[in-house]
């Protein structure tokens, strides 16, 4: 037995038996020594010798699908921190004086001078003194409503004196991202002085092409070098697969997070990814990827059946890598596949085909059979038929669209490799 096929679509092939996916039929075996007419072309070994035949068994094997791609380093958005004024006030000093500049968490960054605080911490001192707990703790809370931090309410209670400046301090180490302060300058409560960006992680987004779309998963561990670093490898994962298509390279994006502890890459920087797919993969069935026939938005193979007879089936491709191809659905592991020759054969069996056609449908085999119509639901009939043993057709059920003018006599007949008329 070779393989199972549905006699009104005898070009697909299916490696177990099963209900046909087509109609309401189980599918049919074939066997190697039945007479096929699977629209194939018989071929002498000298001719095979002649047209430079040569076959490749479909086999199981691991892919090497890796995937090269390079892109440039980028701050990590989602680690950016905007510091805000905590009140009304003047910038009394500002120590970090230009973006970009580079800074260490606990850094001062600013002093404020915060008059508005003055009165309020005058009034909690005069009310801690009267030592109601009730009120001095509700006059406490009024501070903290403030904004005011508690290291400057302790501050106050320790010294017995307003504490109207406060330094703003980098909650971080990273680099100065956005400056929007100037020493001397009256800012507003929530204003926004500074953005902090950190360098660990960073962000990087990768340019890939649309035909290796299907290596990259959210979550994939990749590798990043760099040229200034030759050697040294920055590790890290797939983070996002960005919606949007270069309008100009056709290629899709990725973004990846980057481990960078030692901040040695630096937003700009170009960098070259390398991801390994194939960690840990089954293998898969693959054939050489020249024996792959392409037409239009259909894949197939000619298969070498034995005593020189090919037959061309159509089959769904994965990924291609090294010079295979995998081979997701039509093919089983063992089957020879023609990977030289194999259009000139499938140009001749092409034409073979065609012929019955051209000769019209006077010289067509026709096939009769009795049946019970079932039901009628407008111009459509559902019919019950007996097998059709020249067909090798088992009694099945069938919907058909009736002719204008009703009921009618129907004559069966089969065209080369298509479904039966």
């Amino acid at each position: 037995m070779l393989y199972w096929y549905d006699p009104m679509v005898p070009g697909q092939r299916f490696d177990k038996p099963g209900k046909s996916p087509f109609m309401d039929m189980e599918l049919v075996p074939r066997y190697a020594d039945e007479q096929q007419d699977d629209g194939g072309v018989t071929i002498s070994a000298r001719q095979q010798q002649n047209l430079g035949v040569r076959t490749a068994a479909a086999q199981l094997r691991e892919l090497n699908l890796q995937l090269d791609a390079y892109g440039s380093v980028a701050t990590d958005e989602r680690g950016v921190q905007v510091i805000a004024a905590r009140a009304n006030g003047l910038i009394d000093k500002l120590y970090v004086r230009a973006s970009q500049q580079q800074v260490k968490k606990g850094q001062a960054l600013a002093q404020l001078w915060i008059p508005d605080w003055s009165a309020a911490q005058q009034e909690y001192l005069a009310i801690r003194k009267l030592g109601d707990s009730a009120l001095t703790s509700a006059a406490r809370q009024r501070l903290a409503l403030q904004f005011m931090p508690e290291a400057i309410i302790r501050q106050v209670e320790r010294s017995g004196q307003p504490q109207t400046r406060i330094t703003i301090t980098a909650p971080e180490s990273g680099f100065i991202n956005k400056l929007d302060a100037r020493e001397g300058m009256q800012v507003t409560a929530t204003q926004g002085l500074f953005e902090l960006a950190s360098l660990d992680p960073v962000w990087m987004v990768i340019d890939y092409p649309q035909a290796q779309a299907g290596l990259l998963q959210v979550g994939d561990a990749v590798a990043a070098s760099s040229a200034s670093w030759p050697g040294e490898r920055f590790t890290g994962e797939v983070s996002e697969l960005l919606p949007n298509v270069d309008p100009l390279t056709r290629t899709f994006k990725a973004r990846i997070v980057l481990k960078n502890p030692q901040q040695r890459l630096k937003p700009g920087m170009y960098l070259q990814v390398q991801l390994a797919q194939n960690a840990g993969a089954k293998p898969v069935l693959a054939i050489p990827q020249e024996a792959l026939i392409g037409s239009g938005d259909r894949n197939r193979v000619l298969v070498a059946e034995g005593n020189g007879h090919f037959a061309p089936v159509d089959v769904v491709a994965g990924l291609a890598q090294d010079g295979w191809v995998e081979i997701k659905q039509g093919l089983q592991a063992g089957q020879q596949v023609v990977t030289s020759g194999q259009f000139l054969i499938d140009s001749e069996a092409s034409m073979r085909s065609a012929l019955p056609q051209m000769a019209g449908q006077a010289g067509v085999k026709q096939y009769q059979t009795l049946g019970v119509v079932e039901a009628v639901d407008g111009a459509t009939v559902t019919l019950s038929h007996d097998p059709v043993a020249e067909l090798q057709w088992p009694a099945m059920t069938m919907d058909f669209t009736l002719p204008a003018g009703g009921l009618t006599r129907r004559d069966w007949h089969r065209q080369q490799g298509d479904v039966p008329l």
